[in-house]
């Protein structure tokens, strides 16, 4: 397919019209007997996004997992139903389907995407879609499809339309080499995974798509995320599994040492951060890229924690060599100053108040009260 120059219409004039739709329709039919690219490397189709709070059309890719999902209900709470639109390359449960619009999207299919944003008048794409740390270093092409060719589509997608981009990056994005405890948010990052690697990739991409096209690009580091769903694929989701196994069968093997101290937030917490991240003003923002910290802790102090609920828990060891040298590379505390400075980034749950939570909202599911 070849590229096609426009007959008779400057760059000024497209700029000028932002390539309107009666311009296209005249040169597709004048051009009707071949098919053509446009060239429009230097062209914006709109100014990128000043959106307001209450009038934001979103897009959530990746949005059936464990965060894509607690970012809607927030999202849609605060913008509206309708204007928050899940997506995935799954089917959704009837309960997702009723709350609001729900699309299949392939971040993979560029044209699949461009359709979204051009249909539903999108001005900010939360971007979840991705590979995580365990998953991705067993399969690393597709982590490397998923990841890296997702994300460039997405992100190119976002400077030609001119919208506002959020992707979380993670603790994994820094490496052995990195200062562990605390971790500031500039410092050497030489990831050894392919998720981390993926994830510096994409801090970087962004500030130069910032620094170069103006675009509206911000990204937070998560530590590790823990809620009630039960997730898989990442190596932090033993603080997840724990709790189950705690209630169901009162005792848990965890593929950590006792003494790994990694950084956790519970997930009301980074979804309510998250959301406020979204809404702060570019200008705001001394950076592109922030930590956000709220606990850590290893597995023996959250196994302390749970004894308070249910005595008798036992909590074994059978160490995974590569959850376990993943985990070694991973900084212990994030130091979060920068994001609680310029946008009041601040987190509620410490370790004793999210295990009650998690009690709380577990304990019924397995037919038990705690709290």
């Amino acid at each position: 397919m070849g590229a096609f120059n426009l007959p008779n219409i400057g760059f000024k004039a497209l700029r000028q019209h932002h390539v309107t739709g009666n311009i296209l329709r005249k040169l597709q039919a004048q051009n009707s007997s071949r098919s053509f690219v446009l060239q429009t490397n230097n062209v914006n189709f709109r100014k990128f996004s000043s959106t307001s709070i209450t009038n934001s059309k979103i897009l959530i890719t990746g949005s059936l997992g464990q965060l894509g999902a607690a970012m809607a209900v927030d999202l849609r709470k605060k913008h509206g139903a309708n204007n928050v639109i899940m997506s995935d390359v799954v089917k959704a449960p009837a309960h997702m389907k009723e709350s609001g619009p729900f699309v299949y999207a392939d971040i993979l299919d560029y044209k699949n995407l461009q359709s979204l944003v051009v249909n539903y008048d999108i001005d900010t794409v939360v971007h979840f879609s991705a590979l995580l740390s365990a998953s991705g270093e067993h399969n690393v092409s597709e982590a490397l499809k998923i990841n890296v060719y997702g994300f460039h589509n997405v992100i190119e997608l976002c400077r030609r339309y001119g919208l506002k981009l959020f992707c979380p990056s993670t603790i994994g994005a820094f490496g052995a080499d990195s200062p562990r405890n605390p971790t500031p948010d500039v410092t050497i990052q030489r990831p050894r995974t392919i998720y981390g690697v993926s994830k510096v990739h994409m801090e970087l991409m962004g500030e130069y798509y910032h620094h170069r096209y103006g675009l509206d690009f911000r990204s937070a580091r998560y530590p590790g995320v823990v809620s009630a769903l039960i997730v898989g694929g990442g190596t932090t989701d033993y603080a997840v599994d724990i709790f189950h196994h705690a209630i169901q069968y009162g005792k848990y093997c965890v593929y950590l040492t006792k003494d790994t101290r990694l950084p956790m937030i519970y997930i009301d917490d980074l979804v309510k951060g998250t959301s406020d991240f979204i809404d702060v003003p570019s200008e705001k923002l001394k950076i592109r890229t922030y930590n956000v910290a709220a606990v850590s802790f290893t597995p023996e102090e959250i196994a302390a924690e749970i004894r308070k609920f249910i005595p008798e828990f036992q909590l074994t060891y059978d160490i995974d060599p590569v959850k376990q040298k993943i985990a070694d590379g991973w900084p212990q505390v994030l130091e979060d100053k920068n994001a609680r400075n310029d946008w009041g980034w601040n987190h509620k749950y410490d370790l004793p108040t999210l295990c009650h939570e998690m009690f709380r909202l577990l304990g019924p599911r397995y037919g038990k009260s705690y709290v």
